[in-house]
């Protein structure tokens, strides 16, 4: 090794950080003493060296680490004494850094028994109560009064690594303990842009589901006194801005927003764009198929976390569904609701991808159902007040016809909910996220018979969809018959046809539309005579199955005859008939068509979050996973 010609001393063949010497030394085989206060004094004193740490601490297996139990609550017991500190200097700065890749790489290590290894690493038995109160307490200092944003934001960095890393341990009731919900709101009240609250909210969102089908979590009764409409609106701005990143994830991998004419676009398409106004613009990168499903597949990114805490605000607290439905666009922007919209129709179209995201679809699809049971927002979401540009996913065909400008929100709720039930048909059929997108369906409907609500909207893809649902439950019913909770699906898609049949009137737009859907189910008949059968759904009294097998026969009969009487002696046959000639015979037949829809084919159960549990421990497991991943980058 070459030496150094000021120092005389050999030279490192690569120049290599003091903080790096330091933890070098600390985690070395033979070192069993105690550190001296010098040495913990210039080790927050230097600015950490966060790959280099990690790199230490990933190489060490879980069984060695125990070994190493001396340095490692050394290491814990000096930061907190710094965050404690309180000093004006970076030591307390240092320190969060350090305890952020500390305790994310200590945490995710696989132990044999992960509560009291992990104890045993970080503090001992007997010393882990003062230890870890002073911990969370020093945390809950920092993140309510911290000297800056910038620490405080550490702060709530550290509490991630520890709520996403000992998710499964005791050591979180730390954090139930103090109560860090007061502190945390603080922060997100103070924080001067939505990109700043997406880390405190989502830590909101990992402490109020541990346990709480277990214990009466003290984070879910906060999120249920909260009336702060101010912090509220804050945090909708913030997951606005989570969807806008997440949804852009999606489109980088395709670009499906159809490009409107310019004169930029024409001269690029006969090769004279170097010539338009600005020049010829970068061309984005066009994957083939195989290459982007597996791009898809790892969307959305791991910020998706936020929506955990999202769907458990939307359930708690009635102020943040309301300003959620309701808080207008700041200029420039897009509405947060029509960003939420936006970016489930992108989850919905890539739904079958991987388990993480169906689960992240189911959830946000809970939220929609929340909202639109609420008769309040669900008339807000039905009226021209709601009138929004959304952006919907288009990256699947079949495609629904294009909407440009605003509209009214329940449309692009609409179509959504019939962009996820046309994109995940599969013989493995995913029945709840079929059975929430159907009844999220039912109920919007249902409101607007009621109210007699008359949106302008393409309702003939609606009946469409809810066909091909039919057609295919009945081709595939030997797979699906054994499914759980299946029939609450066929129900819902059975009473939301007869609803449409026996109350169309009041909310399809025109009479033209309401013969389309008769013209539609009576094209279906066999199908439907079919399909009661196999299901047995005629034994079954919460669904109206005979209204669609009975206006499909009054209608095959009127037309059987039409048919025959223009044949003059019966040789004609009604399949002879034009579409224009079937549509006459529907509307001549409904003056002797009688539809006996059972009562309450409008109704539903109302969301017990009770019913979703295993689900939400999935999801929340999920998101845990997911914010792991992003403090690990």
């Amino acid at each position: 090794m070459e030496q150094s010609p000021l120092t005389q001393q050999p030279r490192p063949e690569a120049f290599q950080q003091k903080v790096v010497q330091l933890y070098e030394a600390l985690f070395k085989d033979e070192d069993d003493t105690e550190k001296s206060e010098g040495f913990w004094r210039e080790f927050f004193l230097l600015k950490p060296d966060r790959r280099a740490l990690r790199q230490i601490l990933d190489e060490i297996r879980p069984e060695d680490l125990l070994h190493f139990e001396l340095q490692t609550r050394q290491l814990f017991a000096r930061a907190v004494a710094a965050l404690k500190g309180g000093t004006q200097g970076v030591a307390d700065l240092h320190a969060l850094d350090t305890l952020s890749i500390f305790l994310g790489a200590v945490l995710a290590k696989k132990y044999t028994n992960p509560s009291s290894d992990i104890i045993e690493v970080l503090a001992g038995l007997d010393h882990v109560d003062t230890v870890f109160t002073d911990f969370v307490g020093a945390l809950d200092s920092i993140i309510r009064n911290g000297r800056s944003l910038e620490l405080r934001e550490k702060a709530v960095e550290v509490a991630l690594a520890v709520a996403s890393g000992a998710y499964q341990t005791s050591l979180l009731t730390y954090f139930i303990q103090r109560d860090l919900f007061p502190a945390v709101m603080k922060l997100i009240q103070d924080a001067d842009a939505p990109a700043r609250i997406v880390a405190s909210f989502t830590l909101v969102g990992l402490l109020a589901n541990y346990n709480k089908f277990e214990f009466q979590n003290p984070y879910q009764m906060r999120l249920n006194d909260f009336v702060n409409e101010a912090t509220i609106k804050k945090i909708i701005r913030s997951v606005g801005y989570s969807c806008q990143t997440l949804r852009q994830q999606y489109i980088e991998v395709q670009d499906d927003l159809p490009e409107g004419w310019t004169l930029a676009n024409t001269l690029n398409m006969i090769g004279l764009g170097a010539i338009a106004p600005g020049g010829r613009p970068p061309q984005k990168p066009v994957y083939d198929a195989e290459t982007a499903k597996k791009m898809f597949a790892n969307l959305p990114g791991e910020q998706a976390a936020v929506l955990l805490a999202t769907y458990d605000f939307t359930h708690a607290n009635k102020l943040f569904c309301f300003n959620l439905v309701t808080l207008p666009p700041e200029k420039g922007e897009e509405q947060p609701f029509a960003c939420f919209t936006s970016l489930t129709s992108y989850l919905l179209q890539h739904a079958h991808l991987s388990q993480r995201t169906t689960h992240y679809c189911h959830l946000n699809l809970m939220v929609f159902r929340l909202l639109i049971e609420d008769p309040v927002l669900c008339k807000r979401i039905c009226s021209d007040e709601s009138k929004v540009s959304v952006r919907l996913c288009r990256q699947r065909s079949p495609y629904l016809p294009l909407v440009q400008g605003e509209r009214v929100m329940a449309t692009a709720v609409l179509d959504t909910m019939i962009d996820a039930i046309n994109h995940n048909l599969r013989r493995r059929l995913d029945v709840g996220l079929y059975t929430l997108c159907v009844g999220i369906l039912l109920r919007i409907v249902g409101y607007m018979s009621r109210s007699r609500t008359r949106l302008q909207y393409h309702w003939a893809e609606l009946f469409r969809s809810l066909l091909s649902l039919i057609r295919f439950l009945t081709t595939y019913a030997a797979d699906l018959r054994g499914i759980s909770h299946i029939d609450t699906l066929l129900d819902h898609v059975v009473n939301l046809l007869a609803l449409g049949l026996s109350s169309g009137e009041a909310f399809l737009p025109t009479p033209a539309a309401y013969d389309d859907l008769f013209y539609k189910v009576v094209e279906t008949g066999e199908v439907l005579v079919k399909f009661r059968d196999i299901y047995g759904l005629k034994n079954r009294p919460s669904n109206s199955i005979d209204t669609l097998v009975n206006v499909s026969t009054h209608y095959k009969e009127m037309l059987s005859a039409d048919g025959g009487g223009k044949a003059k002696a019966g040789t004609k046959k009604s399949s002879q008939l034009t579409s224009l000639q079937v549509a006459e015979v529907i509307k001549q037949g409904y003056e002797t068509l009688s539809i006996q829809a059972k009562e309450g084919l409008d109704s539903w159960e109302k969301y017990r979050e009770a019913d979703e549990r295993m689900l939400l421990k999935k999801m929340a497991k999920a998101a845990v996973g997911d914010v792991r991943v992003s403090l690990g980058e």
